[in-house]
């Protein structure tokens, strides 16, 4: 690895920056080059030499040492061994990020303004708050005002902090709870948190913070968790169903009833079937079929469904794609009620419709512990693109007439 690679993969690991807030002693730094070896010389020698003569006529904030090298072979010859940068600052200037580095003193100085238990944050997330930039601050304040009003009672929207607003929260809760804790407490840095220099500093993995991403169930479960957390109040979680039933009696002719997660856990209605899908379309479109509920959109957490305790006694159809966030969903959706079936996604409905096969942006990877047999060699078929790359089979895709068939059974 060349000397600037080494120099950048201290820069991404944080290190450098790190180092700024923090020194370590570790200046005057010696970084170790791959050199040429004996072999290298003697078998193209006028490679090595460019080399060497590269490194000593480049202009670089550093000194270099030498060592001996093939005198057994082509003759004694003293070559670049050691690259010593007297600074971090010479560090950063190597690899050209001094501006960033004024940036990330100036938002780290900014915070300790703010408090000094922030500055232990900034060493641990450096390149974080690069990224964030003066959002930190606006996050750091939040962090501050939650420190000293625990439970507040009230709705994120009324938080009356000058330029904090719903999105915001929403996209930095994880900022926001890490520069809580180090408010907090100081000494609570996990090893986690203290990255090796030969790694890159890696985001804690949460819900994707796109606007799409806090209008999916998804995002809303982890905004709703952060309220709780918090003490805030939060919107409650709502249940969509249709009664596919006409004989069965309703708030007039209402088929199609949104509720709270709350009211649904508490209903009695003469069911035995229950069919959840995550297609608008498919849910409207379903038939009418005695003794049965359509349930829309149960999505990633089924938090909505956790409490219901009434749908142990149903048989549960789960139908989602057939992909790999498909079987994720299912797979967690039996972690709350182990009875559910899986309808329309196996491997004869995947390969009877190859004309509409799409592709999954992201696959999973994660491991499935609930899945049957079949739907687990389906899965593993998909995530190592036994059908071709990221297969996917979108549920609204599916030919009705194949579905209708297949729901009869």
């Amino acid at each position: 690895m060349g000397l600037r690679a080494l120099s950048l993969r201290a820069w991404n690991s944080g290190a450098l920056l790190r180092e700024l807030l923090g020194p370590s002693g570790a200046y005057p730094r010696r970084r170790s080059l791959k050199r040429p070896t004996a072999a290298a010389l003697l078998s193209d020698y006028a490679a090595a030499q460019r080399w060497a003569a590269d490194l000593i006529a480049g202009v670089g904030p550093y000194e270099l040492e030498t060592a001996e090298v093939g005198r057994r072979t082509v003759g004694s010859n003293r070559i670049p061994a050691v690259a010593v940068f007297a600074t971090v600052e010479d560090e950063i200037g190597f690899v050209a990020k001094s501006r960033e580095a004024a940036r990330f003193r100036e938002l780290a100085s900014q915070l300790g303004e703010l408090d000094p238990l922030l500055l232990g944050w900034s060493v641990r997330r450096p390149l974080r708050l690069l990224e964030l930039g003066s959002d930190a601050l606006t996050a750091a304040r939040v962090a501050l005002w939650l420190r000293d009003n625990p439970s507040p009672g009230i709705y994120v929207r009324q938080l009356g902090l000058p330029g904090v607003h719903t999105k915001f929260i929403e996209r930095h809760r994880q900022d926001i709870d890490q520069l809580l804790g180090a408010l907090k407490s100081a000494s609570d840095v996990s090893a986690a948190d203290a990255e090796p220099e030969a790694t890159a500093e890696v985001a804690e993995p949460d819900v994707a913070e796109s606007d799409a991403a806090l209008e999916s169930g998804a995002g809303r479960t982890s905004a709703a968790r952060f309220a709780r957390r918090h003490g805030f109040l939060h919107p409650p979680e709502l249940v969509r169903f249709r009664i596919l039933d006409p004989s069965i009696p309703t708030l007039g002719s209402a088929r199609d009833i949104t509720i709270t997660a709350d009211a649904f856990s508490t209903l009695q209605l003469p069911v035995h079937t229950v069919i959840a899908t995550e297609n608008q379309v498919n849910f409207l479109a379903l038939p009418e079929r005695p003794a049965t509920l359509a349930l829309y959109g149960a999505g990633y957490g089924f938090s909505s469904l956790r409490d219901a305790a009434w749908l142990r006694k149903c048989e549960i159809l789960y139908w989602g794609d057939i992909d790999t966030h498909g079987f994720r969903m299912l797979d967690q959706l039996r972690a709350v009620h182990p009875h559910v079936e899986s309808v329309l996604m196996d491997e004869e409905t995947l390969l009877e419709h190859r004309d509409v096969w799409g592709m999954e942006p992201s696959p999973s990877r994660a491991v499935l512990t609930k899945l049957t047999t079949e739907e687990a060699a389906l899965y593993e078929a998909l995530g190592n693109d036994t059908y071709g790359e990221a297969v996917r089979l979108e549920q609204e895709l599916i030919r009705w007439d194949w579905a209708l068939e297949r729901l009869k059974r």
